[in-house]
């Protein structure tokens, strides 16, 4: 269950996309809509079993890469945390996919919409289903990339690519500051792992380290960092300039 909660969106988008226009545009959207509403009753199910019933489960898929002092393992971590968050991101998008069917009707393109969207749920499961930093990296850009792509849909209008534009390079700013926070971590604990991090982070309070010639406690550097990642993926004040734009009708 718990794998098929990430792997079913990927099949919604690879479909839609690919065999979108034989299933023509109702086909795809009850196809993509059912999909994504499976993935919600599934998340929703964790959601009892982890979050109710304190069932916490891991999914090692298998050994990504090890290189030097860097091991990371390709897996799913279900925690309270990670249920709530699926609950929230699957249930929200199903009931998108379901607006956007009849919203985008009578659009030629609506498969490639579908796609992007059942792409857009998959990178958003990948990021709070990660058990390391560098996992959730990469649904984190897959978030955006999807953002780019669903802002940037009717490509043939000028406001729409300066949107896209503006909303990929706003992303980026943040991105340097998560990056930035990874970068520390591993320089500070020697993992990107989750529970390698946090079970070690109480050895580390009220320890300073020199950035950019300040010195800065450690914790406090890497939360500040990650706030930066998180500002600019969620549009708050400073970074948030893109999302007003994101709206591409806006002349």
């Amino acid at each position: 269950m718990y794998l098929l909660i990430l792997f079913i969106p990927l099949l919604s988008a690879s479909i839609s996309g690919l065999f979108g226009r034989n299933l023509g545009e109702k086909g795809v959207g009850i196809f993509s809509t059912s999909l994504i509403g499976l993935t919600s009753l599934l998340s929703w199910i964790s959601l009892y079993e982890v979050g109710i019933k304190g069932n916490n489960v891991y999914v090692h898929l298998w050994t990504w890469f090890e290189t030097g002092l860097l091991k990371l393992d390709l897996g799913l971590m279900y925690d309270s945390l990670t249920v709530m968050m699926l609950v929230l991101v699957t249930t929200v998008s199903a009931l998108v996919h379901l607006y956007s069917t009849e919203y985008m009707n009578g659009d030629p393109h609506l498969p490639r919409f579908m796609s992007y969207l059942s792409l857009f749920t998959f990178a958003m499961i990948i990021l709070v289903t990660a058990d390391n930093f560098l996992q959730m990296f990469i649904g984190w850009e897959g978030v955006g990339v999807c953002s780019y792509l669903l802002i940037n849909f009717w490509f043939t209008r000028i406001q729409a690519n300066k949107s896209a534009i503006l909303a990929m390079v706003m992303n980026r700013v943040g991105d340097v500051g998560l990056c930035l926070a990874m970068f520390t971590i591993f320089y500070i604990f020697k993992s990107l792992d989750y529970n390698v991090v946090f079970s070690m982070a109480k050895e580390f309070k009220e320890s300073p380290i020199i950035f950019m010639g300040f010195e800065i406690d450690q914790l406090t550097l890497i939360g500040t960092l990650l706030l930066v990642g998180a500002t600019g993926k969620s549009a708050q004040l400073g970074l948030h300039t893109w999302l007003p734009e994101a709206m591409e009708g806006k002349i």
